[in-house]
């Protein structure tokens, strides 16, 4: 698989299958013409055509490998057969399950909904359709590139935290077993005031990330993301995740704690798929009508390795289930370890669901998870944005402009307020492995993830099956959880590559702000009433403030980053500032498939010469004749700047 954050990547098996796209003017001055077969009328049923070899013959006849096309089979603006496409979204569409699953159940433990199966499928249900609207919008009005948009986990560190020093907050919330007297059988029934409970920190959370995702919206809609990355740089960003990665580990061994033996299983068949046999390519058994019955090689273990686990750790838990392995007793440790013990959530859920707003009751405002969210916006926003940068790359593309980068902002920035108005609990962001995924597969096109983003809504809408996500055993979630943060762990580590790691400064600032970041929020939490103001929901917010290892160790990490003296190399922000907005002298389109074209809004031809986009920084700059207009990211202290600095797009007449 192409890794998208270490550059690394292996070539795909080549095949004979080639194809013929065509003529394509690149230039003035040069033209260049695919040769072989055409994509769009070749043999629908050919299977190997999924990974051909394209050879790029210029106008002198000289021969090479489609290397300036990525290598991509389907470029982003590609049509796909439409078996195909099914196929492709699927593929992306389940790859990025588990993480929604694992998110919206961590949302479910903060607002004390851990036992309620119910609610926890209704969460899930938006969670997911959310997650199809967020993906739709972003590739139909959002940056245009073919990118999938999911549950964040940034937004859940700072609700851990909260639950972490409430702990009294969900007392009287849990099930309790009563004898019916009608039917003289016991029965698990919700203590009284549980639902008010559930949807007041719901709510709460609510009325937060609504204003948190306003914020983000701005900050793409007026272009202010510039400024954010002219401060905000690689010491600031790795200790703020890893601290929420690190916070992770409680609530990982709550899943986990319930049969390690069953978590251990999941996550050793998930690493040995995924890394162990990561140069392995799998022997799929095919038929076409070309080559009848025949073999071809594809990593689909690699691709499908933690939902394979899944399965697998499921179908194992059934089995001991069947066996009478685990105890039927609900307070016994491993009872969740059962494959029906929440099986009847299935039975009550409805076929159809429709997540709308104020579904969960009347909006209300959690200052503290408010300070949290904004925070964790911060970090989305950042990490989104090499997201976009990755996938460009990876697409083969230029990389993305001005407008493009604010208008993919600003959607998400929306769909994490519409998120918060139909009760997610947490924001939507940008999934870096399903980029990972376009550069093994080869297939980029944006028409895939409109697919994608329609499965996911109907997931969502189907409450069904919502439900039967919901009743995968808890150790199987705890192996899978391992896995899943601890290659996110090691993901925001390798950000410190930008880093000069030989500086004590850096060395220095990073281990501070780790420390600190643990160090307060433990502090908080060990001992009671360590805020004493006289104000009780003074002492209130600044106790989940304070709790909040983004907060305590980001906010130290920036400080020390932007007043301690250092270099912009030394601190990892000009290896960042990839220029956005350049002068085309610098760009060659004969180095890219498709040009800057790619991320134009729809309908882009019928409007593209109107003055007023000059003053929408989310919007292309005004084509009069062979001019292009200056477009500057943002405006930092009155000065116009590109994405990352100074450098701005000149003139080209």
């Amino acid at each position: 698989m192409e890794d998208v954050h270490n550059g690394k990547g292996r070539d795909m098996r080549e095949t004979s299958s080639n194809y013929k796209y065509t003529n394509i003017q690149l230039n003035n001055a040069e033209k260049r013409k695919l040769s072989t077969f055409s994509v769009k009328h070749r043999d629908d049923d050919n299977i190997d055509d999924v990974f051909p070899v394209v050879n790029i013959t210029d106008v002198a006849g000289i021969s090479t490998k489609g290397n300036k096309d990525g290598g991509l089979i389907y470029k982003i603006s590609d049509p796909v057969p439409i078996h195909l496409t099914f196929l492709f979204a699927l593929q992306q569409a389940l790859l990025s399950l588990s993480t929604s699953l694992a998110v919206s159940l961590l949302v479910a433990q903060v607002v004390c909904a851990e036992d309620n199966e119910d609610f926890k499928a209704r969460l899930l249900s938006s969670t997911l359709f959310m997650n199809g609207i967020t993906t739709l919008l972003m590739v139909t009005l959002g940056i245009r590139l073919p990118l999938y948009q999911g549950a964040s986990p940034d937004y859940v560190a700072p609700l851990l935290a909260m639950a972490d020093i409430d702990k009294g907050g969900c007392n009287g919330t849990q099930p309790i077993t009563v004898l019916n007297n009608i039917t003289n059988m016991t029965e698990t029934v919700f203590p009284e005031g549980t639902e008010e409970t559930i949807l007041q920190a719901v709510q709460g959370l609510q009325g937060s990330l609504l204003a948190a995702g306003a914020i983000h919206f701005l900050i793409g809609a007026t272009g202010l993301v510039g400024v954010l990355l002219r401060f905000i740089g690689p010491i600031t960003i790795v200790p703020t995740i890893l601290l929420f990665g690190i916070y992770m580990t409680k609530s990982i061994t709550k899943f986990a704690q319930v049969h390690w033996g069953i978590s251990v299983v999941t996550f050793a068949i998930a690493m040995i798929l995924s890394l162990y046999l990561a140069k392995r390519e799998m022997p799929i058994p095919v038929y076409t009508r070309k080559k009848q019955c025949h073999v071809i090689r594809y990593p689909l273990h690699q691709v499908f390795a933690i939902l394979i686990a899944l399965v697998i750790g499921w179908l194992l838990c059934g089995i001991l289930t069947a066996a009478g392995a685990f105890s039927t007793a609900r307070d016994s440790q491993d009872y969740y370890s059962r494959t029906d013990a929440r099986v009847d959530v299935i039975s009550r859920a409805s076929w159809f669901y429709f997540p709308y707003p104020g579904q969960f009751g009347k909006i209300s405002f959690n200052i503290s998870a408010f300070v949290g969210f904004c925070v964790a916006t911060i970090v989305s926003i950042l990490d989104s944005i090499s997201d976009y940068y990755a996938c460009a790359s990876t697409c083969n593309v230029p990389p993305p402009p001005a407008h493009g980068v604010n208008r993919g902002i600003a959607v998400e920035g929306f769909c994490s307020a519409l998120a918060g108005v139909i009760g997610c609990g947490h924001a939507t962001t940008t999934y870096g492995g399903n980029v990972g995924v376009i550069g093994l597969t080869k297939v980029g096109s944006r028409h895939v993830f409109i697919i994608v983003a329609l499965i996911y809504i109907l997931f969502g809408v189907i409450g069904k099956v919502s439900a039967v996500f919901i009743t995968i055993p808890y150790p199987v979630l705890g192996g899978v959880l391992v896995v899943m943060f601890g290659a996110f762990n090691g993901v925001v580590l390798s950000n410190l590559k930008y880093v000069d790691l030989s500086s004590t400064r850096n060395l220095a600032i990073i281990g501070t702000s780790l420390l600190v970041g643990l160090m307060i929020p433990h502090w908080v939490e060990r001992y009671e009433n360590v805020i004493n103001t006289g104000n009780k929901g003074a002492d209130d917010i600044i106790t989940m403030l304070l709790g909040n290892p983004n907060l305590a160790g980001g906010t130290l990490a920036c400080f020390l980053d932007n007043t301690i003296p250092g270099s912009r190399e030394e601190r990892g922000i000009a290896a960042w500032a990839t220029p956005d907005d350049t002068g085309l002298s610098t760009i060659i389109p004969s180095d890219f498939s498709e040009g800057y074209e790619v991320y134009n809004p729809i309908f882009f031809d019928k409007y593209k010469n109107s003055k007023i986009l000059r003053f929408l920084p989310f919007m292309p700059n005004p084509v009069n004749g062979n001019m292009l207009k200056q477009r500057s990211l943002c405006v930092d202290f009155n000065r116009p700047c590109s994405l990352t600095g100074s450098v701005i797009l000149t003139s080209t007449s």
